[in-house]
C-alpha cells in the first residue's frame, strides 16, 4: 500500500457528513465526580457510600447512539450491585450495565432517551475477575469470571490451562456479560464426519453456561439479592440470553480441550461459484463447510471475487503455513489507506456514484494486506486464530440476521439471499442510488444444542437466536448474513427494512425460519432501526412462540424477567416495548 495512512478513527475523522458520523472527534468525557464544577445531570440522591460515581459520555460502538453526560458509577463487587440495585427500587432510578459498548441495539440506552433518572454500571473495571478449574475429567473443566472479564482474559486464561472452546466471536475485546446477554456467537460449525470435543459446544457462548450469579427481587425479603442459578434450574433458561433485562454479576462455562486451527484466506473464487445453487460444482460455500466446517465469506459491494476465510483443525503446522503466538494477525484491516478516506469522503457527502470504486478499493486493500503480511495460510492456538477484528475495526452499521435450516440447505439459503441482493442493488444502481456501501457477511455456527453441555441441563437458552426447534429436530444449522453500511447513508434503513422483510417471507415454512441477531439491527422503519412497531410487539415475540411448547416460550421468559425484576429497574424504553 502506498500513500499515507490513517487509523480506523482516522477513517472515520476525514468521513464527515454521515448523520451518525457527525460526532466525529467526540469521545466519552473525562469523569466528573458527582461534586464536580461542570456536572450538568441532578445527582442522584443518597447515592450509596464507597461507591464512586461520576459522571461520563456514553457511545455505542456505531456511535449511533451518543450521550454527553450520563451517571456511572464503579461497584467494587457483587454486594455493591445488589446496594445499588436496592438504592435504585427505593429512589426510583434504573440502572444499565456498562461493558465495552461494542454493540449496535440500544439495550443498554435508546437514542434521545432522559438520563437524569440512570445510572451505569461499570462492570469492566473491577468485576473482572477470572478463575480456571481445570479437571481429569473430559469436558468437566469450567472458567468462573465476573460480568466485566473480557472475552480475550477469559480465553487467555483457558489457553494457559490447556483449554478452549470451539466456537467465539471474531473480537476480544468484548465483556462475557455483554457476550451472553446477547448470545453472541463464531463461525464453527463441525466439518462432514468431526467427533465434537468433551466440553465444546458449537451453539452460542450462552450454551456453555453451567451455572450464574444474577441480582434479583426476593418477594419475601422485599428487597433485591444475589442469587446462583445452576444450569438444572429452569429458572436459569431465559437469563442465559436476556438482553439485559437482568444483571448478571458472575458466570461459570465449561471448556474442553484446546486445539490448533489452520486459518487459509483466499480472494479468488467469483461469487457465482462459491453461492452456487446446491449440488453445483466447482469451489462452492457448502463444500468448504463440508471439509472445513468453519467458513465465513465477506463480499465487498460490485465486486466479483469475496473474501474467504477457511478455518481448519489441524494438530500440525503443514509446512507452507506461518504459525502465530497471538491474536489480530491481519494488522492492514486497521490502517486504512487514503483512496479510501477519500471515496468515503464522497459517499457521505452525497456522491453514491463512488460506491462501486469504493467496494473494489476495499477488496483490493484486503488483497494487498493479505500479500504484504503473509496472512494467506496461518496455524495457532484457536484463539489467537479466531480473534481476527480489533474494536477498532471500521464502524458499520448492519441488517440482516440469522436463518435455521438443516445443513443440507445451506448452500440454498445463501444463493437465494445473495441473488436478491445482487439484483436490488444493481436495479437501484440504474436508478443512480446507493443505499449499501458495505459487504455482504455470511458465516455459519451450530444451534444451542443441550446434549453438548456437560453438566445437568434443564434446556436451551429460552430466547436465544440459536434455540432449537422440537417441532424441527432436522434444523441444525444457524447462517448469520448481514449486509453493512455506513451509518447516514441515505436510503439504507429503507434497503434494511426491505431485506428484513424478504428474509422474513423467504426462509420460513418446513424449509427454515428467521431470527433477529439481537446485538444488530432489526425492527427497521424507512428512518431508522428498532422502531417499527409490529416487528417490536407482535412479529419477534411470534418468533419465539412459534414450534416451541406454550409455557416455555417468549412468554415465559417474559413472566420470569418481570418475576425477577418486578419493579424494571433493569429495563429501558426499548425493553419495555419489547419485554413489557
Amino acid at each position: 500500500m502506498t500513500g499515507p495512512e490513517l487509523t480506523r478513527r482516522g477513517f472515520l475523522a476525514a468521513a464527515a457528513g454521515a448523520a451518525a458520523l457527525t460526532t466525529t472527534g467526540w469521545a466519552p468525557a473525562a469523569a466528573l465526580s458527582s461534586d464536580a464544577p461542570g456536572v450538568t445531570l441532578p445527582p442522584p440522591p443518597d447515592f450509596p457510600d464507597g461507591i464512586p460515581l461520576f459522571q461520563q459520555g456514553y457511545e455505542n460502538w456505531v456511535r449511533e447512539i451518543v450521550f454527553d453526560d450520563v451517571w456511572t458509577c464503579t461497584p467494587a463487587d457483587a454486594r455493591d450491585v445488589v446496594r445499588l440495585a436496592n438504592w435504585a427500587h427505593a429512589h426510583g432510578y434504573r440502572l444499565r450495565p456498562r461493558g465495552t459498548m461494542h454493540g449496535w441495539s440500544p439495550l443498554t440506552l435508546v437514542p434521545g432517551q432522559n438520563v437524569e433518572r440512570v445510572v451505569l454500571v461499570d462492570t469492566l473495571t473491577r468485576l473482572n475477575h477470572v478463575t480456571v478449574a481445570p479437571s481429569a475429567e473430559p469436558g468437566r473443566a469450567t472458567v468462573t469470571a465476573g460480568a466485566g472479564a473480557l472475552l480475550m482474559s477469559v480465553l487467555t486464561a483457558l489457553q494457559d490451562n490447556g483449554l478452549g472452546w470451539a466456537n467465539s466471536p471474531a473480537i476480544g475485546e468484548l465483556s462475557i456479560a455483554g457476550v451472553l446477554a446477547i448470545d453472541a456467537h463464531g463461525a464453527t460449525l463441525p466439518a462432514d464426519g468431526e467427533a465434537v470435543l468433551p466440553g465444546a459446544s458449537f451453539g452460542s457462548i450462552s450454551n456453555l453456561v453451567t451455572a450464574l450469579t444474577a441480582v434479583v427481587w426476593d418477594d419475601t425479603r422485599r428487597e433485591y439479592v444475589l442469587r446462583e442459578f445452576p444450569r438444572a434450574d429452569p429458572q436459569i433458561r431465559p437469563l442465559l440470553t436476556h438482553l439485559g433485562r437482568v444483571f448478571i454479576t458472575e458466570v461459570t462455562l465449561q471448556a474442553g480441550p484446546n486445539y490448533r486451527l489452520r486459518c487459509e484466506s483466499r480472494t479468488d473464487i467469483p461469487w457465482r461459484e462459491l453461492f452456487a445453487p446446491p449440488g453445483s460444482p466447482g469451489r462452492t460455500f457448502e463444500r468448504f463447510v463440508a471439509r472445513s466446517g468453519r467458513v465465513e465469506a465477506i463480499w465487498f459491494p460490485f465486486t466479483d471475487t469475496p473474501y474467504l476465510k477457511v478455518w481448519t483443525p489441524t494438530p500440525t503446522k503443514p509446512p507452507q503455513s506461518r504459525e502465530v503466538t497471538g491474536p489480530y494477525n491481519y494488522p492492514y484491516s486497521d490502517s486504512i489507506p487514503k483512496p479510501l478516506t477519500d471515496l468515503l469522503g464522497q459517499i457521505v457527502s452525497g456522491v453514491g456514484s463512488a460506491t462501486p470504486l469504493f467496494g473494489q478499493t476495499q477488496l483490493a486493500t484486503f488483497q494487498a494486506g493479505l500479500a504484504a503480511t503473509g496472512g494467506h495460510d496461518l496455524w495457532g492456538w484457536s484463539k489467537d486464530v479466531q480473534f481476527y477484528l480489533r474494536a477498532t475495526t471500521l464502524r458499520m452499521t448492519a441488517g440482516g440476521g440469522v436463518v435455521i435450516t438443516k445443513r443440507a440447505n445451506i448452500a440454498r439459503v445463501i444463493h437465494e439471499f445473495v441473488s436478491w441482493h445482487h439484483t436490488r442493488q444493481q436495479e437501484l444502481r440504474a436508478e443512480g442510488r446507493y443505499p449499501i456501501n458495505g459487504p455482504f457477511e455470511v458465516r455459519l455456527c451450530g444451534l444451542d444444542d443441550p446434549t453438548e453441555v456437560t453438566v445437568e441441563s434443564s434446556g436451551p437458552p429460552t430466547i436465544s437466536a440459536l434455540r432449537p426447534r422440537p417441532d424441527h429436530p432436522e434444523w441444525d444449522t444457524a447462517i448469520w448474513m448481514n449486509v453493512v453500511g455506513v451509518p447516514g447513508t441515505p436510503g439504507m434503513p429503507a434497503y434494511f427494512r426491505e431485506m428484513e422483510r424478504f428474509m422474513r417471507s423467504n426462509y420460513r415454512g418446513d424449509y427454515a425460519t428467521f431470527r433477529p441477531e439481537w446485538a444488530k439491527g432489526w425492527a427497521f422503519t424507512d428512518e431508522a432501526g428498532f422502531l417499527d412497531p409490529e416487528t417490536i410487539e407482535a412479529v419477534i415475540p411470534q418468533t419465539y412462540r412459534d414450534g416451541v411448547p406454550v409455557g416455555d416460550d417468549w412468554d415465559s421468559a417474559r413472566a420470569e424477567y418481570n418475576d425477577l425484576d418486578p419493579h424494571r429497574i433493569f429495563s429501558n424504553p426499548l425493553l419495555d416495548r419489547l419485554l413489557p
